[in-house]
Formats: C-alpha cells, sequence, structure tokens
C-alpha cells in the first residue's frame, strides 16, 4: 500500500515536471517594467544590475531617497532607465501610492519582486510582540497588498511575473532570528498558495529561498541581547565563503528564475542540504538547532531589549581584523553604506 502510494505520488511529479517544461516560456525582460522592493542596496539593488542590462524598465522601492537616487544614477550610467520610488512598505498607503507612480510612468508593471526586508538578531528573551509583528508586516503582508494591487495589471497584459524572495529561515527555524524565520514562514506560505490559482492566467510565481548571503547587510540588521556577540555571529555567517553564498551568483541564479517562471529556486548547497534534512529528519534537525542554540550569546537583562544597528552593534563586535574585513568586502559594493 505504501509502496504503491509513492509510486503514486512520483508518476504525479515527473507528470507535473513533464507539463511545465513543456509549457513554459522564457520571458524577455526587454522593455518589461519591473517593480524591485528593497532595490536602493544589498541584493535588490544587484537583481536590478542584471535586469537593466537586459533592457528592462527598473522601479526601485525603498525608505531613503539618498540611498534611492544612488542606485539609481548608477543604473542610469549603466544605460538602463530607472525609476526611484520613495515608499515605506510598513504604510499600506504608501504602497498603494507608489504602484500608481510606476503604472503612471511605465504603464503598467510586468514583474514585482518582493525582496525588502528586514533581519532582527537576538535571543527570544529580550524579542518583544512588536518584534514579530514589525517583521509579519514587512514579509507577509507587504508583499501581500503588493501582489493583490499588481495582479489586475498583469491580468489585463496578459501575464507577468512575481518574485518572493523568503530565505532559508522560512524553511528551518533558525534560533535568534525568530521574527525573522516566523515571518518567513509565511512569506513561503503565501507565494506557495497563490502559485497555482494565478497560473492558469499567465502569471507566474517563484518562491526564492536562499542560505546567507554576502551582501554587506550585517550592518544594516538590526541586534537584541548582547549587542557585540550577536553582531560577531552574524557578521561571520554571511561573510564566511562556506557558509555564504556571492549575491552576484544569487542574483543571476533569481533573474534566471523569473524568466523561465521557474515555481522554487533553493539558492545554495547549505540551504538545500538543511531543507532536505529537514524535510527528511525534522525530529535530528529540531535537535541540532537545539545545540546550534546552546553555542550562540545568551539573553542578557533589559539592556538587552534595546535594538541596536549594525553599525552600533559592530563597535562591540568580537572577531579577528582579517575575518571583520572580509565580511566588511561586499558593504561598498552593495550600496550598504
Amino acid at each position: 500500500m505504501k509502496r504503491s502510494l509513492l509510486l503514486t505520488l512520483g508518476g504525479i511529479g515527473v507528470a507535473a515536471w513533464a507539463v511545465s517544461r513543456l509549457t513554459r516560456r522564457d520571458f524577455s525582460f526587454a522593455g518589461k517594467s519591473v517593480l524591485i522592493t528593497g532595490g536602493s542596496r544589498g541584493l535588490g539593488l544587484t537583481i536590478a544590475r542584471r535586469i537593466a542590462a537586459e533592457g528592462g524598465r527598473v522601479a526601485l522601492l525603498a525608505r531613503d531617497e539618498d540611498e534611492l537616487a544612488h542606485a539609481c544614477a548608477e543604473l542610469r550610467a549603466l544605460g538602463g532607465e530607472a525609476l526611484a520610488v520613495p515608499c515605506d512598505l510598513l504604510d499600506r498607503g504608501q504602497s498603494l501610492g507608489a504602484i500608481e507612480t510606476v503604472v503612471d510612468r511605465f504603464g503598467g508593471i510586468d514583474v514585482l519582486i518582493n525582496n525588502a526586508g528586514i533581519i532582527e538578531v537576538g535571543p527570544l528573551d529580550n524579542m518583544r510582540r512588536q518584534d514579530f509583528e514589525k517583521s509579519m508586516q514587512l514579509h507577509f503582508w507587504a508583499p501581500f497588498n503588493l501582489i493583490r494591487q499588481v495582479i489586475p495589471h498583469m491580468r489585463r497584459a496578459g501575464g507577468g511575473r512575481i518574485v518572493n524572495i523568503a530565505s532559508i529561515g522560512g524553511k528551518v527555524a533558525v534560533p535568534h532570528l525568530a521574527p525573522y524565520s516566523a515571518s518567513k514562514f509565511a512569506l513561503v506560505g503565501l507565494s506557495d498558495a497563490f502559485r497555482a490559482e494565478l497560473a492558469r492566467e499567465g502569471i507566474r510565481i517563484t518562491t526564492v529561498t536562499p542560505g546567507m548571503m554576502r551582501t554587506g547587510s550585517q550592518v544594516n540588521a538590526t541586534f537584541k541581547g548582547d549587542h557585540g556577540a550577536e553582531f560577531t555571529w552574524f557578521s561571520l555567517s554571511t561573510a564566511l565563503p562556506f557558509a555564504a553564498v556571492n549575491a552576484e551568483r544569487a542574483a543571476a541564479k533569481i533573474v534566471a528564475a523569473c524568466r523561465r517562471g521557474q515555481s522554487s529556486l533553493i539558492i545554495g548547497l547549505p540551504a538545500r542540504v538543511a531543507i532536505i534534512g529537514n524535510a527528511i529528519f525534522p525530529s535530528l534537525t529540531g535537535e541540532m538547532m537545539k545545540l546550534v542554540n546552546r553555542m550562540l550569546p545568551g539573553p542578557v537583562g533589559v539592556e538587552g531589549d534595546e535594538l541596536k544597528s549594525g553599525r552600533q552593534a559592530r563597535v562591540a563586535q568580537r572577531v579577528p581584523g582579517w575575518l571583520g574585513r572580509l565580511g566588511d568586502a561586499a558593504i561598498g559594493r552593495r550600496n550598504e553604506t
């Protein structure tokens, strides 16, 4: 009975894969309007460079107007068309206005890339309800609102592409990243749930789950608990070559997956191993995460409830100089300064 069920599921999986290969049509970014949230720096800017190089018209959403101006100037210097849209995605009214701005300028939206995010690092004892609410607002509700707002424009155009950039933390819960992991799990569920129902209208959704990436984002993460110690372990995890993925390589894979209308993309061998291991041996993965947590800094008193930026926390980091410089190398290249 069990064997026949496995064979049936395997047959369905192979058939679904074959159908997707036969019906897939590659998508050209030339002349298409592409909206990227969190596009002024880091992975978002790296993706924007690639799309602009292929002739796409890029609209970048972010809160910091100076960062947006700098990023758009760079894209225009490369010969691309770029639109800066200042927007706080925690404000639903601003996101609605941002969509209208892009549509007024480009005439529609062909591609939406939900990339914006925040990373809050620290022990659970120092996290509060508002930390979880903020993460859910940005990682779940903001993509939800934007997707609902762009669907009518994509329907009128006969289709489109939506890319939701989640995280390995949205597949495997990581200690000291509780608000981040919980909200990224929600984003993965949202992305996967919308995919099947929108596919018949030519709207392809790609769920991206990358591992740690060398984007220089550690200076823009926020920290609680023992701030210096938390910054140290997180900074190292984003810098070490065997643990973190190069941002350019990740961006190339994401753009290619979007072009193909690929359903899911896992980036990095560590992420792939962790996701497969958690799916097959969830209890073992849970025990391993308990061990990982024991090696991380413990909670501290009320002073640990203070939220500090990466720039503030790095003052007290405990890492050899050469490793610190390795982590810092990506900062300037991704406009993280």
